[in-house]
């Protein structure tokens, strides 16, 4: 039996839960609303403000814990949502939104312009910094990945694109005998 999955959810205020007959979940907050369905073998019950999960096919064990993990995630999202901050470092290295596109200058002879997804807020200040949010928390780190693989940091000068805090470990540059 999963440990994870047999933690009940608690709702805070101003969030609904609903499930259907099907495995249908629907999640309504301030911030938005989610929907996901349920795998077969795993149901879920709402009882006041708490959401517990079953698992009656030992052969779903593993979607029993990942189910719950989902559905917390989107009972997070929607009542505070989820924020990813990149920053730039490199000289003439800058981002900036245009409209529903997000255009990167990164040393390269082209400019990147990356589509932004539904649901995704992007605001970039100091022409460096790159702040994503939004209430689904899979859309939010996958754009920011997508973001840093176009120039990931490198570890001799340590230019690129980064999370905001992520340490690089720099490597020494060769030397002269």
């Amino acid at each position: 039996m999963s440990r994870i999955g047999k933690k009940p959810i608690e709702l805070p205020e101003k969030v609904s839960l609903k499930i259907g007959g099907n495995g249908a979940l629907n999640v309504e907050g301030p911030k938005g609303k989610l929907a996901w369905t349920l795998p077969s073998g795993v149901t879920g019950k709402v009882e006041g403000s708490k959401v517990t999960f079953e698992c009656k096919d030992n052969n779903k064990m593993a979607l029993f814990g990942l189910s719950r993990s989902l559905v917390n995630n989107m009972v997070i999202g929607v009542s505070t949502g989820y924020v990813k901050e990149l920053e730039i470092q490199g000289v003439g290295f800058k981002a900036a939104v245009k409209g529903k596109v997000l255009s990167l200058n990164l040393g390269y002879s082209h400019e990147i312009n990356h589509p932004i997804p539904e649901g995704l807020k992007i605001t970039v200040t100091e022409n460096t910094k790159i702040k994503v949010e939004g209430i689904d928390k899979q859309l939010v780190g996958q754009f920011a990945a997508e973001v840093r693989s176009f120039y990931p940091p490198e570890p001799y000068k340590g230019k690129g694109v980064r999370y905001l805090g992520e340490q690089i470990i720099r490597k020494e540059g060769k030397t002269v005998q």
